[in-house]
């Protein structure tokens, strides 16, 4: 996806996205002055989300503590060590050079391309990247899918800023097909593919889906641009490396705080020609910042310190994923979903059969009661009576045995219950 701010700060920091919770009024004081009953549906959702954010601050167990929501002492410490990342002596970076051009140079060597171009924004990144293969192809038209980010997420950029027109693929809840693009009904410059598709579910194709899609668009004359800002976290799915994934695609846009924990950052990855050319239209989007040490030294400290992790977060969040379903079975609610079962990375979406603010208010309960805070993001409604949120399982989820999923699961189940006042809550059975 490409740089967003998240399910209401814990989904993903930064996105531009506002998650809602939804449902009953929380329990707890108004502001003062101001009787309950006057408050508006947003200052309830405030409110909540304060509370969710201070449970997760003090919680003693989470499956993931992401880096934006410390403190920034906290966050500086992200470089303690630093100076085995990059020589400090040299002189500072000005307008893209010193520590900004060796972390270009990092990821494209990571990916396997021959150049990268680092963005302070990877919704600038993509908008570069797009206008850039319009030009080359003579196409201004971007296939995408209709829950890829820029059509869900980024207020119509494609056409209000670069003036390129998106035509949606497909609209299901699942990766695009290679017929699909097949039998797309107009021609198109570029296919845009989000790895993994964050609001279907982070899911994946298989590496063969994959190899079938981009031959269908080349197929149909078109360049293939990867939406990668997780695609770090995708080669356990895929069993093939960065390198692999990353050449089946023109270009590649990578983020550096998603999945890596840098203070921000993106980077557009391709042809050198390609690069040069994003460059300058990087210049005039007002992406060249004057000094961007702090946070292209935190994507260095990604790159070396939670790069090598994320294999070990994918395969737990599957033990997670399995450990949750089970206790949710167990609990009473079989009717609840994991999705998908077995995750493609380590991160996934839990629905259940109630309304947002009630899962939502059971949630922190949970975290405010016993420390331990099983569902530590937003939820949000995904249907009549469906509640959707997402779990992301990180180094501080890695400790957590089934059997302590299953626990905590059976907890946040009797909370649910309670808050929806059973028997004949809105908890479906």
């Amino acid at each position: 996806m490409s740089d967003t701010a998240g399910r209401d700060g814990l989904r993903d920091g930064a996105e531009n996205r506002r998650q809602q919770e939804e449902g009953q009024p929380e329990e707890g004081q108004p502001r003062e002055g101001q009787p309950q009953e006057e408050q508006t549906e947003d200052e309830r959702r405030r409110r909540l989300r304060e509370r969710r954010l201070a449970a997760h601050r003090s919680a003693r167990r989470v499956l993931a503590r992401p880096g934006f929501l410390s403190t920034l002492r906290e966050r500086l410490a992200l470089l303690d060590g630093a100076a085995g990342l990059y020589d400090l002596d040299e002189a500072a970076d000005q307008y893209g050079d010193g520590v900004v051009a060796a972390l270009e140079a990092r990821t494209a060597a990571l990916l396997g391309t021959e150049d990268a171009a680092f963005f302070p924004t990877g919704t600038m990144a993509q908008q570069v990247a797009l206008r850039c293969w319009a030009g080359r192809t003579g196409g201004p038209v971007v296939a995408v899918h209709a829950l890829s980010h820029p059509e869900v997420h980024e207020r119509h950029a494609f056409s209000q800023v670069s003036g390129l027109r998106p035509v949606r693929v497909t609209s299901a809840p699942r990766p695009t097909t290679a017929e699909e693009v097949r039998a797309l009904e107009e021609p198109f410059g570029t296919l845009m593919l989000e790895l993994p598709l964050r609001d279907a579910g982070y899911l994946l194709p298989s590496f063969e889906e994959l190899t079938e899609v981009v031959e269908a668009a080349r197929e149909r004359d078109a360049v293939v641009h990867f939406d990668g800002a997780r695609l770090w976290e995708s080669t356990v799915h895929f069993g093939r490396p960065l390198e692999e994934i990353a050449g089946l695609a023109d270009s590649v846009y990578v983020s550096f705080y998603k999945s890596l924990d840098a203070f921000g950052g993106a980077a557009l990855a391709g042809p050198r020609a390609l690069v040069e050319e994003a460059k300058v239209w990087r210049h005039r989007y007002g992406g060249m910042v004057f000094q961007q040490f702090p946070t292209a030294l935190s994507a260095l400290a990604g790159l070396e310190r939670e790069l090598p992790r994320l294999p070990r977060y994918v395969a737990h969040a599957r033990v997670v994923a399995a450990a949750l379903r089970e206790g949710l079975a167990a609990a009473g609610l079989p009717w609840a979903r994991v999705h998908p079962e077995v995750p493609h990375t380590h991160e996934f979406q839990v629905w259940l059969p109630c309304d947002a603010g009630t899962a939502a208010r059971a949630a922190v309960r949970q975290g405010e009661e016993t420390g331990t805070l099983l569902f530590a993001r937003a939820w949000d409604t995904a249907g009549p009576g469906l509640a959707r949120t997402e779990i992301g399982v990180g180094a501080e989820g890695l400790d957590w045995t089934a059997a302590e999923v299953a626990a905590a699961t059976a907890g946040f189940v009797s909370r649910l219950r309670a808050e929806a006042g059973e028997p004949g809550s809105g908890v479906r059975r």
